[in-house]
């Protein structure tokens, strides 16, 4: 990209593809196997020429960093020797697209042994004569979508083995290299950048989109980050107790008031890795009491959950520790009643206020992939069961950590309608804190050796902290 920004070097996708590579041998996959990839589509509007903003498919990105559409990639499993295929355009390309590059152009650029057409794929595959193709098939355990696995004319040629592949490369893809590592702080330190920036123009009377506009722009200007990893989350009021707002039926678009907290949850891409950071804060600058309350015991809940973190610990046991820690502190403040932590934990209390998972993998994509791969079953209880990963801890892992605590009306009126939750709920208590929507405080966390990283620290985390940054910047 630009001056500034973080260059990434070829030997980052050429350490990827040598180890899915040992990864396999050491799966004893036999000799002479060749994975063949196809990377994104260009996809059009519906019905119409409209060209929908290309981003690479992402097991295809990991591999050979190909920010092109329309291309195929093998790699022979036995020596790891790469190739990519590129799509044959048409003279009329470099008037509208521009200049068309050769082969040659893109084996220099993406570091590959060998470049081809994608209509000459069937010839070198049989050159190369594989044992067998792999190639991916499987899906994923987040979206419940299934990868849809390349095709090409004459793949019938050739044996195919659909069962080998998608587990491995995911598995992989949990486990960030040091240079994948470099991007992810990288992604959070720009992002956490470009909050402070919403942070300093956010106040009573702008519109909640404003906090979008503001958030791309510094992300794309100063960290030449085109894409963001998901779309934005800026929520102010009520509006923050619903955990995915800014959707296109609720596109970001109330008048933020004096008084509303400001819940909002925005990550940049870079190289197609992103980051997922949310931040809360009261739109006037100066938190009230109950607004204290909350984003503390939130905070509190993220601290106790960062200091636990390392390897060999098991992230549905850190979930646990979230939601142990919004009870407690509800607990001291006279919000639940009648009753001991266990008690409550065994109604499922914590999941009226936390109703998501703590966190989730990151990396490629916001919910990156193989939280279910070599992982225990998912949970099947309220709150818990949208842990998106049920894995142990390793180093290299990179996972959010935000818990969150909400008075969303549809959960808190079912708990009064529960003889079993109502019993320990001061309904006087609770019932002042409805309408101000809710607080989340999410980090990036990379599993360390010894414990854990936090990737996106420059950002204001404490109320003196947030309150002084607003009251100075404004």
């Amino acid at each position: 990209m630009g001056p500034g920004t973080l260059k990434i070097p070829n030997s980052l996708f050429k350490d990827n593809r040598k180890r899915i590579c040992d990864r396999l041998v050491s799966k004893n996959v036999p000799r002479g196997a060749v994975m063949l990839f196809e990377g994104g589509r260009q996809e059009q509007q519906y019905d119409t020429d409209r060209d929908i903003e290309f981003q690479q498919e992402s097991y295809f990105m990991w591999l050979f960093g190909v920010m092109e559409a329309d291309f195929y990639g093998a790699i022979d499993v036995d020596n790891c020797e790469s190739i990519l295929f590129m799509p044959r355009l048409p003279s009329s390309y470099a008037v509208w697209m521009g200049e068309l590059k050769t082969p040659e152009y893109f084996k220099t650029r993406y570091g590959v042994d060998r470049v081809h057409y994608t209509d000459e794929i069937v010839t070198i595959l049989n050159q190369l004569r594989p044992s067998s193709l792999l190639i991916m098939d499987g899906v994923n355990s987040d979206s419940k979508s299934s990868f849809e696995a390349p095709s090409f004319e004459g793949m019938d040629q050739f044996k195919i083995d659909t069962t080998t592949l998608y587990n491995e490369i995911a598995d992989c893809r949990v486990l960030k290299s040091a240079g994948e590592m470099e991007i992810m702080r990288y992604v959070n330190e720009k992002s956490c950048d470009a909050h402070k920036e919403v942070m300093k123009m956010m106040r009573p009377g702008r519109m909640e989109y404003e906090g979008e506009a503001t958030f791309k722009h510094y992300a794309y200007m100063k960290g030449g980050m085109r894409f963001v990893g998901y779309t934005c989350i800026c929520a102010s009021g009520n509006n923050a107790a619903v955990l995915h707002y800014g959707h296109a039926g609720e596109p970001n678009d109330k008048r933020v008031n004096d008084g509303d907290m400001l819940l909002f949850d925005m990550g940049a891409e870079y190289a197609g890795y992103t980051a997922d950071i949310t931040v809360s804060f009261p739109a006037n600058g100066r938190f009230t009491d109950n607004q204290k309350f909350v984003y503390n015991t939130c905070l509190k809940a993220n601290k106790a959950v960062q200091a636990a973190m390392r390897p060999g610990v098991a992230w549905p046991d850190m979930h646990r520790l979230a939601e142990r820690t919004i009870v407690e502190e509800f607990i001291k403040e006279g919000l639940l009643i009648n009753g001991t932590v266990e008690e409550m934990t065994e109604a499922y209390m914590g999941a009226i206020f936390m109703p998501h998972g703590l966190g989730h993998l990151i990396g490629l994509d916001v919910h990156d992939v193989g939280g279910y791969v070599n992982a225990p079953p998912r949970i099947q209880e309220p709150g818990i069961k949208y842990l998106r990963t049920t894995r142990t801890l390793e180093e290299g892992m990179v996972i959010t950590v935000e818990p969150g605590v909400y008075f969303g009306d549809a959960l808190i009126e079912a708990a009064y309608a529960n003889p079993d939750q109502a019993k320990f709920m001061n309904k006087d208590k609770i019932e002042q804190f409805r309408g101000m929507g809710g607080v989340r405080i999410e980090d990036g966390v990379a599993v360390t050796k010894t414990g854990s990283e936090l990737l996106s620290h420059n950002v204001p985390r404490t109320v003196q902290e947030i309150e002084e940054f607003m009251n100075r910047s404004n």
